[in-house]
């Protein structure tokens, strides 16, 4: 879990990052780039959470 977390965080970062880059150089690779890592960030979480609800309910039954 605090693995993840860790992941995560620096994956957020990464995409603020690109966007201050984005912001000072008006070049819209870094836009893209800071816009596809949170994406793919955004979509991991939501499948980590997945797995984690799955396997409570699976405790559950």
């Amino acid at each position: 879990m605090l693995i993840f977390r860790l992941v995560v965080g620096l994956l957020l970062f990464a995409g603020i990052l690109c966007f201050a880059m984005y912001i000072a150089t008006r070049q819209p690779q870094w836009l893209r780039r800071g816009i596809l890592i949170v994406k793919w960030t955004v979509l991991a979480g939501l499948g980590f959470f997945a797995v984690l609800i799955l396997e409570r309910l699976a405790l559950m039954l």
